[in-house]
């Protein structure tokens, strides 16, 4: 049947699509009063650009092609984020602070879970040119605004940091491959499989590493962490940051992970994830990548987050269509067609019918325009007297 869509793939019929697009005003102008500039990266790239450095994590999940008219493999970008930070990197080139923004669909070659879109539309943040723990508190900041302004204010907000797990390995001296048969692990919370590698490692790296699913809660955990972990410069600094987050964004639900390495060879820094209790998985993900532009000419700190705007439509609070005014065709009566321009000009949404047409589909109607003592007036609809009022208008 030619008119099925692949899986995984589906139309945004008006109701959503109007959500969607409601949502994308809406965050887009949070962004912008917060000083961050929309860029709009093409759909199509090299595939080596998509993929460079960081974005390698990408691979399977990115659709690939070949250009027509180079001959070279070209990507449907799966991810945003390395498509702004070559912008920032390579096009912009600015010396200090950037903050950019952006919107749009990506592509994914398998769903990210059984009920997900292959086609998300990526909405998101990011701030480069600043290492410093200010600048993942704005970011933590605006992610929390932006999931409260769609009327999803996060339930929690856990905070993990991968140089935990960095330190770890490299002080445990694991190979490559080995660090690799832990890092799955560890993702996919295999206790008996840790156990069992752990018994491999040597003291006091073995514990810490087998502890770290245990490392998860509220703000004892931090204390806990200092106590667990050995004494190593870097888990020192990734422990202080989580400490100054932790104590400078009092107001927000945050917890701790010292579990969560997702996306463990792109972020170098502090990981963070928005949890809502209507949706299985994070509905919003975030975090620090410094470097990342590095092959694009300069190696930069970045830090930023995204969520899929789609699944956040299904959640956000409030409708999707604004209320529409039915209004009979004004071809023949200037005062009319002067009427219903005004009301538009207002932001109303007016339905002028056509010859014979009912109003009975399309938007949701509450009111229409009728004639009162020689003036156009806006009344609520009266649904016995909807054909009468057809006739004479």
């Amino acid at each position: 049947m030619n008119w099925l869509l692949p899986e995984h793939l589906a139309d945004a019929l008006p109701p959503e699509a109007a959500q969607i697009e409601r949502l994308r005003r809406r965050l887009l102008d949070l962004f912008q009063v917060h000083g961050y500039e929309l860029v709009l990266p093409p759909l199509l790239e090299h595939l080596d650009s998509l993929l460079t450095g960081s974005g390698h994590d990408l691979k399977l999940r990115t659709f690939k092609l070949v250009d027509q008219l180079s001959g070279r493999t070209l990507g449907l970008r799966a991810d945003m984020t390395p498509q702004v930070a070559r912008i920032d990197a390579h096009l912009l080139n600015r010396q200090g602070v950037t903050r950019l923004c952006y919107c749009g669909s990506v592509l994914h070659t398998r769903p990210a879970s059984l009920t997900a879109s292959r086609e998300p539309i990526q909405l998101g943040a990011e701030l480069f040119g600043h290492s410093g723990v200010a600048a993942d508190r704005e970011i933590i900041r605006l992610m929390a605004d932006s999931l409260c302004a769609a009327g999803v204010a996060p339930e929690r907000i856990d905070l993990g940091h991968v140089g935990v797990f960095r330190a770890l390995a490299d002080a445990a001296g694991l190979d490559s491959d080995l660090e690799a048969l832990l890092l799955q692990l560890l993702q996919a919370k295999d206790v008996s499989g840790l156990r069992e590698l752990c018994a491999r490692l040597d003291e006091p790296f073995a514990s810490a590493l087998l502890g770290l699913p245990d490392l998860y809660g509220g703000a004892e955990t931090l204390a806990a962490a200092a106590a667990a972990l050995p004494v190593l410069p870097e888990i020192g600094v990734a422990l202080n940051t989580l400490r100054q987050l932790q104590s400078s964004l009092p107001d927000l639900p945050l917890s701790f992970d010292f579990a969560d390495l997702r996306g463990y060879h792109y972020h170098n820094g502090v990981v963070f994830a928005a949890y809502h209790s209507a949706f299985p998985s994070a509905i919003a993900l975030g975090g620090r990548y410094d470097g990342v532009g590095k092959t694009f000419g300069r190696a930069r700190a970045a830090t930023g987050f995204s969520l899929d705007l789609r699944e956040l439509a299904r959640l956000a609070t409030g409708g999707a269509y604004l209320a529409a005014i039915l209004a009979p065709p004004s071809a023949a009566d200037a005062a009319l067609a002067t009427s219903i321009a005004t009301l538009r000009a207002q932001g109303e949404v007016v339905v002028e019918l056509l010859p014979g047409e009912t109003g009975s589909e399309g938007p949701l109607c509450d009111r229409w325009l009728v004639r009162r003592d020689g003036q156009w007036v806006i009344e609520a609809i009266n649904q016995d007297g909807i054909q009468a009022w057809l006739r004479t208008s």
